[in-house]
């Protein structure tokens, strides 16, 4: 089983900075934070420099994370997303990573049902498209606080869609936050878990906000999802693909990285070889 660093992890450091931690710390591939890399493309950077030194450094890209909004449904907003699905897709093929995450927000939350999945069944669809051109896959990530946040629902939109190249990705806070528990993952097709988000967090008090900063902001294990029942479940499903540690913490953010990604490193092997 392989490791991966989610950029936001990292979320201070540069993505050439990533690379050299990464490969400091021991993970086997680089889920990319795709702000990082635009950041990085838009002041004179080149996709090449990002790949050779992502293979010299003896690692891969498992992913890059991500295409963002996806809910967009008025005409001006979808002809924009699918413009941006044609720059990353092109973007995430030359840097010969195999999966996008496609990540929609809350802007089609006040759709009724049926219409919801209607604009995710489209919009998924169009993107899936383009990535056949290219030989790239997309992950759905099922945002805890939007209306979309089920895997039933993502199940019935890769059933609508009817694309090989559509999956979901296994991230344990979002997961725990839309209510599922570990023995859910047994009615997925393993074929379609294309990424595994290794994280950590609690749900929102009476009247707080889903606020991630504040619900994630802790060291893996230090929450309160059953990692251990996650991981199992991973390991179960007959997934084989890399997990990526995922941090979203404002004071960890603040440590010295080559120190806490070394750590998280640790953490993530231990639960993913024993739960």
């Amino acid at each position: 089983m392989r490791t991966a660093l989610h950029g936001i992890t990292s979320f201070h450091s540069n993505l050439l900075t990533d690379i050299r931690l990464a490969h400091e710390a021991g993970f086997d591939d680089m889920e990319i934070f795709y702000p990082k890399l635009a950041r990085y493309l838009a002041c004179g950077g080149a996709i090449d420099t990002v790949r050779g030194m992502v293979r010299d450094a003896g690692m891969g890209i498992s992913h890059v994370s991500a295409l963002d909004h996806i809910e967009r449904h008025d005409a001006t907003g979808r002809a924009a997303l699918m413009e941006e699905a044609v720059k990353i897709t092109r973007e995430a093929h030359d840097l010969g990573a195999r999966t996008v995450m496609v990540l929609p927000r809350k802007g089609a939350d006040h759709l009724p049902e049926s219409a919801l999945m209607d604009v995710m069944v489209q919009n998924i669809a169009s993107i899936a498209a383009i990535g056949g051109d290219w030989g790239v896959r997309y992950m759905i990530e099922l945002p805890a606080f939007t209306r979309f946040r089920t895997l039933t629902q993502a199940k019935e939109v890769i059933a609508r869609v009817g694309a090989p190249n559509v999956g979901v990705v296994v991230d344990f806070w979002h997961f725990h936050g839309s209510g599922a528990v570990p023995a859910d993952l047994d009615s997925l097709d393993p074929a379609r878990i294309f990424g595994v988000h290794f994280c950590d967090g609690r749900l929102p008090r009476p009247g707080e906000a889903w606020d991630e900063t504040v619900l994630r902001d802790c060291m893996p294990g230090e929450g309160e999802i059953d990692l251990a029942g996650w991981c199992d479940a991973v390991r179960r499903s007959g997934y084989v693909g890399p997990w990526s540690v995922e941090l979203i913490s404002p004071a960890l953010w603040e440590c010295d990285p080559a120190f806490l990604l070394p750590r998280l490193q640790g953490v993530l092997r231990d639960h993913m070889t024993t739960g």
